[in-house]
């Protein structure tokens, strides 16, 4: 919800898919994305008609942010898809989620491996502010403030990131 409420407040498009919904229901209300059109899909990678429509309205677009459930699925494949295009791909750790922690681990490794950039929500919306004097910062600054919430991965990440650890 943090990535989401950012992105609202900083004018970022949003995409939301949801994988077969009619089986596995529709996007919790948590979230927050009530009033966001969603794109139904069967296929993992979200990269189906619908996002490629958006992404030719957008020609200009250089750069994706993904967050979402099933990493080593949907955000993995998204990823490929979305790296395959020419597009940077900035995946939000701490707001990607899998079944399974070594799944979800080895997933995000995969991403890092193929060129995709891993950050935090905080990293992530600091890096789209840039600046303090950012006209949205104070309407930014209670997300930054709220605690990220622990996603139990930090003891696993022992193998990602840059020597030395991240």
């Amino acid at each position: 919800a943090r990535v989401l409420q950012g992105c609202r407040e900083l004018g970022v498009p949003v995409v939301v898919t949801e994988q077969h919904p009619r089986v596995l229901g529709p996007t919790v209300p948590e979230l927050g994305a009530q009033d966001l059109p969603k794109h139904p899909k069967t296929c993992f990678s979200m990269v189906g008609p619908a996002v490629e429509a958006e992404l030719r309205a957008r020609p200009h677009l250089t750069a994706a942010i993904l967050c979402g459930i099933e990493a080593q699925a949907c955000i993995l494949q998204t990823a490929l898809d979305l790296l395959e295009r020419g597009l940077d791909v900035h995946v939000v750790v701490d707001a990607c989620s899998s079944r399974s922690q070594l799944d979800r681990v080895v997933a995000l490794g995969r991403m890092q491996q193929s060129g995709a950039f891993l950050t935090t929500s905080e990293s992530l919306l600091l890096l789209l502010l840039r600046d303090a004097a950012h006209p949205c910062f104070r309407k930014v600054l209670p997300l930054l403030k709220e605690p990220a919430p622990d996603t139990g991965l930090l003891p696993l990440l022992g193998g990602l990131g840059p020597p030395g650890g991240l």
